[in-house]
């Protein structure tokens, strides 16, 4: 592909096909991705990470990166300062330092998101920082109408609500959007943003403002938002059940774990949104899956295919062995294939804790070690658990409530104790 001569590569109908696009502004996605375009997908700093809920336009842009068009990325330095309305409640105002150090990792993680393409990461700090508040009045509020703001959404239920209120300053946010999507068309040429749908409302504000002030046409596609099948709620922040990109958030083995965890009925749509797997590769995982769903191999697939793309082959590798040791029917086995490198990283990713040989030695009870690990509150509840035939050691049920823990049980020093549910690798130091 030669982007540098403006060939793009149809990919309106795959994008289609594979759930990517809700609303499209300025015509159909066939018309207006048949040249190329300057593309922009803008995020406000206001955590200090990615979560999987502003993935799905990152991965459309990715595409449309692929494809031969021109992609740059808006991170809210300024819009970070005001807060984008919520459906109930003011957001918390977040100081100049926290934004900037917000958007610094954020950045960081485009980067990696987004591989070899080309691409431009802009803060809107640059501009909105320095604009006046007569200029914005004048040529920018100038163009909207109260009566059209008041019709948005999230604005009319705030409004219609009489437990809540909504301030002008979330109220002109989509204003400030608006400018955003006109300033980089004046200033860089950018003619197309993409968002979520929850986005159209403010991306339609840019649109309407560069036709009106330009005489000029723009373009617009947002991606749907994707539900947690199992929960029925969005991904995000707001929702509480946010999964993020930065391991230290969330780590990479509860990722992992994540999507090996999705309900069969998400596989389809998560596959072809959060993956670069072809059609046909996808129907034949699963094809597989289905004939036999009790081994989970379309949920390993994807757990692995999500996985890889965030946090690379290494340490996917090691949470998936994580995985079949800490939950699979053979511990042992598993713990017999890994390599100690891959046994170093399982170490750092996994809920444990470390016991001296003398300690082990000595006749640490199970009850004991099911207390020092978290997965009992107390002593007694440890005892009547494996009493309940509800403890195993490297998948071995404990009957004994006075068992003690055996060196001989540790395979590369490392065993794993499981109580009812929950899991805990006890390694040696």
């Amino acid at each position: 592909m030669k982007t540098h001569t403006g060939t793009v590569v149809a990919i309106a109908g795959d994008l289609k096909a594979r759930g990517f696009i809700q609303d499209e502004g300025g015509g159909t996605a066939e018309e207006f991705l048949a040249e190329k375009r300057s593309i922009y997908w803008g995020v406000d700093p206001t955590a200090d990470s990615i979560h999987l809920g502003n993935l799905v336009p990152i991965l459309l842009m990715r595409r449309l990166a692929d494809a031969g068009h021109e992609v740059r990325f808006l991170v809210g330095g300024g819009t970070g300062m005001i807060g984008d309305p919520r459906e109930s409640g003011e957001r918390v105002l977040l100081d100049a330092k926290t934004v900037a150090k917000n958007t610094k990792a954020i950045q960081k993680q485009l980067s990696k998101i987004l591989g070899k393409n080309k691409y431009t990461i802009i803060d809107n700090a640059l501009w909105l920082n320095k604009l006046s508040l007569v200029e914005f009045l004048r040529d920018t509020a100038k163009h909207f109408t109260v009566n059209q703001l008041i019709k948005r959404d999230i604005i009319k239920k705030r409004l219609d609500d009489e437990n809540d209120s909504i301030s002008f300053t979330e109220f002109s946010y989509s204003l400030l959007q608006g400018y955003d999507f006109w300033y980089l068309n004046n200033h860089y040429g950018v003619d197309m943003q993409v968002g979520g749908s929850d986005q159209w409302g403010n991306i339609l504000s840019g649109v309407e403002l560069i036709r009106r002030r330009e005489a000029k046409s723009a373009y617009a596609l947002t991606t749907p938002i994707i539900m947690d099948t199992k929960t029925g709620k969005k991904f995000g922040k707001s929702e509480g059940n946010a999964v993020w990109l930065d391991p230290e958030k969330t780590s990479p083995f509860d990722f992992y774990q994540f999507w090996l965890n999705v309900a069969d009925e998400g596989l389809r749509e998560y596959f072809n949104i959060f993956t670069f797997l072809d059609s046909e590769s996808i129907t034949e995982i699963l094809s597989v899956h289905t004939a036999n769903p009790g081994i989970r191999s379309g949920q390993k697939r994807l757990a692995r295919e999500v996985t890889e793309l965030i946090h690379g082959a290494s340490v996917t590798d090691a949470v998936a062995h994580a995985s079949e040791i800490l939950y699979g029917e053979d511990p042992i086995a598993a713990l017999g294939a890994i390599s100690e490198a891959e046994l170093t990283q399982v170490r750092k990713y996994v809920h444990g804790i470390q016991l001296t040989k003398k300690e082990v030695v000595a006749g640490m009870q199970i009850a004991d070690a099911l207390l020092v690990s978290g997965l009992v509150s107390s002593k007694g509840e440890g005892r009547r658990l494996i009493e309940g035939k509800g403890v195993s050691l490297n998948a071995i049920r404990v009957e004994d409530p006075a068992a003690s823990l055996n060196i001989d049980s540790f395979v590369k020093e490392v065993v794993v104790l499981k109580a009812g549910k929950k899991v805990a690798l006890l390694a040696l130091k």
